[in-house]
């Protein structure tokens, strides 16, 4: 009875949403209460203008859902990015509220506020501000997602402070360099396959597009990157991601105007209760 339980909800929840899993940003929505995700992401460069050679990073990553509101992450990295060889550099430690939700039949809107913090050991080497492993800092966002049947649209603004020691210490490594930063996004994802659910244990295919950018406030210097991607969800537990990301126009100093990702992604429902 329980596994039927189960099976059923997976299938309900793969029903959905899964067009809103997003490659690259997060939904409003969260992962079930009381389950547990972990996810292994691989970020690639190409080879980057320090060090002349294959340049990436992995991301081991654990969500929680506390309760249907509530969802906490923590996520580690290690890479070759700044160094010769690949090392540890960050933790970080994140949390989602969704303090709004409109469900309807085949649709719902949903709002979340999130707050990010990470820790590197990493110095500055570009003014592109990230907290995948670069940057010491705190993110605050508000997220915006709607759902109508196989088609999902989510919106994020968000604002960065990078919490560097050399923040207060009086040394200029780039002459424009800020140390803030206004971030957004616009996500759509479509639900190609299956065309109509007959059981949880069909597979989902979703494709993906979004629109990512940040500006430095208090300077001229920004970015915008699209990023097409793909996702094969299975048994409606195991998620595969694979995209990539293009910068269309920008005049900031990054370590790679195209990069990849690849990421493996299982879910572990009821895990307390």
């Amino acid at each position: 009875m329980i596994r039927s339980v189960l099976c059923w909800f997976l299938f309900t929840a793969q029903a959905l949403s899964a067009q809103e899993l997003y490659v690259f940003s997060d939904p409003a929505s969260n992962i079930p209460a009381r389950s547990v995700n972990v996810k292994l992401k691989t970020h690639g460069v190409g080879t980057d203008m320090i060090f002349g050679r294959n340049a990436y990073r992995v991301m081991p990553q654990v969500m929680a859902g506390l309760t249907k509101k509530i969802q906490l992450r923590f996520s580690a990295s290690a890479s070759n990015m700044h160094t010769k060889s690949l090392e540890t550099e960050s933790i970080n430690l994140g949390a989602k509220y969704r303090f709004l939700s409109l469900d309807g039949i085949h649709q719902h809107f949903r709002m979340a506020t999130y707050v990010d913090g990470s820790i590197t050991r990493i110095p500055f080497h570009y003014e592109e501000i990230t907290l995948m492993g670069d940057k010491t800092g705190v993110e605050v966002g508000l997220i915006a997602t709607q759902l109508w049947h196989k088609l999902a649209v989510s919106g994020t603004v968000s604002r960065t402070e990078v919490l560097d020691k050399s923040r207060n210490d009086g040394l200029v490594y780039f002459p424009k360099r800020q140390y803030q930063s206004l971030n957004y996004s616009l996500s759509a994802g479509y639900l190609l396959l299956p065309r109509e659910y007959k059981n949880y244990k069909q597979p989902n295919l979703n494709i993906y597009v979004e629109l990512l950018g940040q500006r430095l406030i208090g300077t001229d210097l920004n970015y915008i990157d699209l990023a097409p991607a793909l996702q094969l969800i299975l048994n409606s537990r195991i998620k595969v991601n694979v995209g990539r990301r293009y910068q269309l126009q920008g005049n900031m100093q990054r370590m790679a105007s195209q990069s990849w990702l690849f990421s493996v992604e299982t879910s572990f429902l009821q895990v307390w209760k």
